[in-house]
């Protein structure tokens, strides 16, 4: 069948794998229409499409599940439809039988029902599911003891899927409608970027693996949750409606090769570089225990299961037309680094990634490979710089090494001159100062370091290793050219012991004195609640009071012949030692930011974007 002469239409379009699903179906060439609920439903797919590179957009038909023609308008618009297939319904747990039955089997219904009226229709492609696949679709209609029973064991959720299996065969068969039926597994992110929105399943339990709240391993070494990327599962179902052999047929399709659950928690565990629980927890324990413990929707635990399923017909499949699954290992740790990376859906989409200067794994936002780059202070995140970050363009940020969302592990200092050596992990080290700065510099095109606080310190150390890298050095609120801080921040454990606990304006109104920065501080709190954050950040608080350290930083800065911008709040300034040291050094400026304190990222955003931009090269 020629792609020119097929015209899909999508159900569940603007869903996790229905987006998916046009993606394939435009790079196949196929013209695909979809079927919205609403026009700011559309707004939103159409954007998301056009920043994944499709174009033009496809056809906008309304859905009303509720109407007997399903759709709405000009018939004229979908009577040439070949393909539809089925993304709609409701993936979520905690709802009641009649809205589950609403949502997942009455929209089946209404779909075959519909599906039948279309004259040129070759096929109808449902997504059912691996656990819930592989009904009898004679025993349609259901009984209401088996419909209670059913509910009842499984869950609202699952139980409305396995009707819907169900009735999608027997319906479309006494219609004579022509049917395809994919069962996937847990869809994961995109196979090559790893990108997902869908927080559900099983990426909550890899949450509590990055979060180090995870007490125990779930399951043994047979309990099998298998995956399945996303894309790969999108160009499968592309290439149902023109195969005759499809007709009828049900295709379970997921990695077979995923490792048993504990191991791939283990797997993403050391991804991240988190420590991952030795104990295990039996399954029929795990079932028994509290949900306040388990921090487990109880309709999730009947996913945890030692089956296997029959992939065979899938496998042969996707060989017959070329299709090769990607890499399960490399999948699974893309999809767990985007599910970090963006906060578990805690944080706005695009512009968040790790990258890997001299092999240590860090946290990246803004623009991939700008020249502007900002390595923040403490204890606050590269998301408090976002905002300037945007503004500046061209630029990007940074957590270090054992802080924010970088994982790792902080060492003490190094022997060269009180350096920051040793932070983080791997890398090597070149008298004291880590390999990653430089890798920053060498490796991702860096030509202009922000500095703040102690980002200051790695930021002037990486461009008097390298000046030749290095076009432009701003220091914002450098500590060793300002007052010691409080004997608080020297104590590491009580501040250790803050830190942990510390809520968002707590924080803010130590940091800023008003807690109506709270919100902009709420990610810090987060990442300070991961497992070694709180404790790095309190170890590099007391070495800031170092003056060794501060010493050799002046030193530094006296003998530097770079461009030097330092940037301070008003309310946090500079020693009239620190100052005569600026003020002796010719390439030098300094920008006083009025009602600033120590983090003017936070409280002043827009002064800080203006100041770096005054002293831009072309300016």
């Amino acid at each position: 069948m020629n792609p020119a002469d097929r015209h899909a239409l999508v159900f569940g379009a603007t869903g996790f794998l229905g987006r998916h699903l046009i993606l394939a179906l435009g790079r196949a060439g196929v013209r695909v229409s979809t079927a919205n609920r609403s026009g700011g439903s559309y707004l939103g797919l159409t954007r998301w499409l056009a920043e994944h590179g499709y174009g033009p957009a496809p056809a906008d038909l309304r859905v009303d599940f509720d109407a007997f023609s399903l759709l709405r308008g000009d018939a004229t618009r979908w009577e040439d439809v070949t393909e539809i297939y089925n993304c709609a319904g409701a993936y979520r747990f905690g709802m009641s039988a009649e809205e589950a039955r609403r949502a997942n089997v009455d929209s089946v219904r209404a779909i075959v029902a519909f599906a039948a009226r279309l004259p040129r229709l070759r096929r109808l492609v449902h997504v059912s599911g691996y656990r819930v696949g592989g009904q009898d679709p004679a025993q349609v209609p259901w009984s209401a003891e088996r419909r209670r029973s059913t509910y009842a064991a499984l869950g609202a959720y699952e139980a409305s899927k396995v009707e819907a299996d169900a009735v999608l065969q027997a319906d479309a068969d006494r219609a004579g409608v022509p049917w395809s039926i994919v069962n996937p597994s847990s869809v994961i992110g995109d196979s090559a970027t790893g990108e997902s929105d869908q927080y559900l399943g099983l990426a909550s339990s890899v949450r509590e693996v990055w979060q180090g709240t995870m007490a125990a391993l779930p399951g043994n070494a047979s309990t099998f949750v298998p995956v399945v990327p996303v894309d790969h599962l999108a160009r499968f179902m592309t290439l149902l409606p023109p195969d005759d052999a499809a007709e009828r047929a049900a295709y379970w399709v997921l990695d077979a090769g995923t490792p048993a659950l504990p191991a791939l928690l283990t797997l993403v565990g050391e991804h991240y570089r988190v420590s991952v629980p030795r104990t295990r927890i039996p399954v029929p324990l795990v079932r028994r225990l509290p949900r306040w413990l388990t921090k487990a929707d109880p309709e999730t635990l009947t996913f945890l299961s030692d089956d296997r399923y029959p992939t065979g017909p899938a496998d042969d499949f996707a060989a017959r037309h070329g299709l090769t699954p990607p890499d399960g290992t490399t999948s699974i740790l893309r999809w767990a680094d985007h599910l970090a990376a963006h906060r578990f859906g805690d944080a706005p989409a695009g512009g968040r990634r790790f990258i890997t200067p001299a092999g240590v794994r860090m946290f990246e936002l803004g623009e991939p490979g700008a020249p502007t780059v900002v390595l923040p202070g403490l204890p606050v995140n590269a998301d408090t710089w976002a905002p300037v970050v945007e503004s500046l363009g061209h630029a990007r940020a940074v957590d270090l090494p054992g802080l924010g969302l970088t994982g790792g592990r902080l060492g003490g200092l190094g022997s060269g001159g009180g350096r920051l050596g040793g932070l983080g992990s791997g890398g090597g080290r070149r008298g004291g100062l880590p390999d990653w700065p430089v890798a920053l510099l060498a490796e991702t095109g860096a030509r202009h370091l922000v500095g703040h606080s102690v980002g200051a310190a790695i930021a002037l150390e990486a461009a008097t290793e390298r000046p030749d890298l290095v076009d432009r050095l701003t220091l914002v609120s450098p500590f060793f050219l300002q007052p010691h801080a409080g004997l608080a921040s020297r104590w590491t454990l009580p501040a250790r012991w803050y830190l942990r606990r510390v809520g968002s304006e707590a924080l803010a109104r130590r940091l800023t004195g008003d807690a109506a920065h709270a919100g902009a501080l709420a990610s810090s709190v987060a990442d300070l609640r991961r497992a070694g954050v709180a404790a790095n950040t309190a170890r590099l608080l007391a070495r800031a009071g170092s003056e060794r350290w501060r010493g050799d930083l002046r030193a530094r800065l006296r003998s530097y012949q770079g461009r030097v911008h330092v940037v301070v709040g008003a309310d946090d300034p500079l020693t009239p030692e620190g100052r005569a040291l600026l003020d002796a050094l010719p390439r030098a400026v300094v920008t006083v930011i009025a009602g600033a304190g120590h983090h003017p990222q936070v409280t002043h955003p827009a002064e800080v974007v203006q100041a770096v931009h005054e002293l831009e090269p072309s300016s």
